[in-house]
């Protein structure tokens, strides 16, 4: 048997994020397949997927900082080096990750409510006095705040959902001696049990003959949690038998027959008709009038998170009163809006409605800010928002691509880092039947290019070589501003220096953002274009766009200018050349 942790420290937590996330891959088609509540959307387990792979991803960002300072030497120097502090996160570092991962990334109505389970878990490991909550008692307690945390997140929490199955699992524990294996055994045993029964506290459950869908979710990472600590996996834990029969009847009358199912009391027939999630940067004493707004509005309301930023999901029938609602609470940004009628991938005739048609072509963007967002948006391509310092994982861009539902998916990572992440959401989308072909663009003006040329109605093939050579004809730059003093190409930079860099490398350092601008811009257009594309940050000078288009009209001859507005997208210029 392989050396297993025997306390908690940041090893262990990557494990456990790591060994959590594969069992959910393996039970996400199950999980789907048994989400009948509050929504029978199917998408529970995907949903619970994509939350873990957040957190994990975020644990992993952690590590990698720590090899990138220590040298790989001492980032693999043994287990116990995270105690030691050689080259590894403390548990802290880990923990906080890990929660801070699951929030950014939480979707749906289980994955929010798993996001604040691991938030409470933080909360206890992260204490100051570390040595004493990474052993059995630490997990111990972790595994009760965690439970208590994720039911106040929740407006009106139901018995029979995934917070019962919380709320068991921390109670197994109460009495549990031992190390952390002990714990995590009796945690599991004690939330499996609880999973049981949830049927006969839901009537929507019973009539389905299916457990809880998020509850089966926490089984699982609780699963992972045990082999964890003693190296075995527990039992494979099976749903009733009569699910794989019944389910599909059992989604399109469910709504009918149990309207006390819903867990803010009685709702209007169908319930309402989208699903709303967004994060929120704001203060709490705005976010608890927020809570009172929404739950005015909708139901299975689940605002998690704190220090500043949350997590807000709620299912509604106006959804622009929702978004409103958090404009006002502070910022609310990657907001997602899901109308349930629509269905998706996951749904074939979930509340009686036939499965939507597969369109045959789409085009799937990942984009750098809100602004470009509406731009692809427009042109028809459906949208990854990728925050500046959070890329997103594989599993969102093979969620986009099941949002897209189409036969055919041209995908457009517009950053080169993304490569490897596009490339495995591809085979991923691939072994689901759907003809994916990833154009390796590497700024988000290469995308521009692309989607310019994009023609839905050409051969797959014709149309993915057209979009390809006018991505690869576009040389792409940016302007942007130095965080650190490092070494680059053109030299040694300070911290707050301008920097230019194209197709990837610095090329020029400066003192003033309109000058560097300009410089990048003669260096481009020194080899010829016809097409100069400005993409302006939030943070650009408001000037600079009328110099750069000025500067361009007077020394270029019959080169064409078009600026974009990108929002929050990183750098202050983005800067294309055709």
């Amino acid at each position: 048997m392989p050396q297993v942790p025997q306390t908690l420290d940041a090893l262990a937590v990557r494990t456990w994020c790591g060994l959590a996330l594969e069992a959910l891959g393996r039970a996400r088609e199950e999980i789907d397949a048994i989400n009948v509540y509050p929504v029978a959307d199917g998408d529970t387990g995907t949903n619970l997927y994509l939350t873990v792979e957040s957190a994990a991803a975020a644990v992993e960002a952690v590590f990698a900082g720590y090899e990138a300072v220590a040298g790989p030497s001492e980032a693999v120097a043994g287990h116990h080096a995270a105690s030691a502090g050689a080259g590894l996160p403390t548990l802290a570092d880990a923990v906080r990750a890990m929660a801070h991962g699951a929030l950014l990334g939480a979707r749906g109505n289980s994955g929010t409510i798993l996001a604040q389970l691991l938030r409470g878990m933080a909360q206890v490991l992260a204490a100051d006095s570390e040595t004493a909550h990474a052993d059995g008692q630490g997990l111990r307690l972790a595994l009760r705040q965690a439970a208590d945390s994720a039911r106040q997140a929740v407006a009106h929490p139901v018995e029979g959902t995934v917070l019962t199955v919380a709320s068991a699992a921390a109670d197994a524990v109460t009495g549990a001696e031992g190390d952390c294996g002990t714990v995590a055994r009796a945690a599991y045993e004690g939330a499996r049990a609880a999973l049981a029964a949830t049927p006969g506290q839901l009537a929507v459950l019973e009539r389905a003959g299916v457990v809880d869908a998020g509850g089966r979710g926490l089984v699982a990472v609780l699963a992972a949690l045990v082999e964890t600590f003693t190296g075995e996996a527990p039992g494979a834990l099976m749903v009733p038998v009569e699910v794989h029969a019944r389910v599909d009847e059992s989604v399109t009358d469910v709504a009918d027959a149990h309207p006390e199912a819903c867990a803010d009391g009685p709702p209007e027939e169908e319930g309402p008709a989208f699903e709303v999630i967004y994060l929120l940067e704001a203060e709490d004493a705005a976010v608890a009038r927020l809570r009172d707004r929404l739950d005015g509005l909708g139901d299975s309301l689940v605002v998690v998170g704190g220090d500043g930023l949350w997590n807000v999901h709620v299912h509604v029938d106006d959804a622009g009163a929702a978004v409103e609602a958090g404009v006002e609470a502070g910022r609310p940004y990657r907001i997602r809006i899901t109308h349930f009628g629509l269905g998706d991938v996951h749904t074939a005739g979930a509340a009686g409605r036939p499965p939507r048609e597969r369109a045959q072509r789409a085009v799937v963007a990942v984009v750098p800010g809100e602004g470009l967002a509406g731009l692809y948006t427009e042109a028809g391509a459906t949208t990854v928002l990728a925050r500046p310092g959070e890329p997103p994982a594989s599993g969102e861009l093979v969620e986009a691509v099941r949002r897209a539902h189409a036969r055919e998916v041209v995908l457009l990572p517009n950053d080169a880092d993304l490569r490897h992440t596009a490339a495995a959401a591809a085979e991923q989308a691939r072994a689901e039947g759907v003809r994916v072909a990833l154009i390796p663009t590497r700024s988000a003006v290469q995308g521009i290019a692309a989607l310019a040329v994009h023609e839905p109605e050409r051969r797959f093939d014709e149309d993915v070589v057209a979009m390809t050579s006018a991505a690869g004809a576009t040389r792409y730059a940016e302007v942007a501003v130095a965080e650190r003093q490092s070494w680059t190409m053109a030299g040694i930079c300070q911290a707050g220096d301008v920097l230019g860099l194209i197709d990837g490398d610095v090329a020029v350092i400066g003192s003033d953002i309109t000058g560097t601008a300009e410089t990048v811009l003669d260096r481009m257009l020194a080899a010829g274009g016809e097409m100069v594309t400005l993409v302006l940050g939030d943070e650009a000078p408001d000037a600079i766009a009328a110099h750069l288009e000025s500067r361009v009209r007077e020394s270029y001859l019959a080169v064409d200018t078009v600026v974009y507005r990108g929002g929050r997208q990183g750098a202050l210029l983005l800067i294309g050349v055709e």
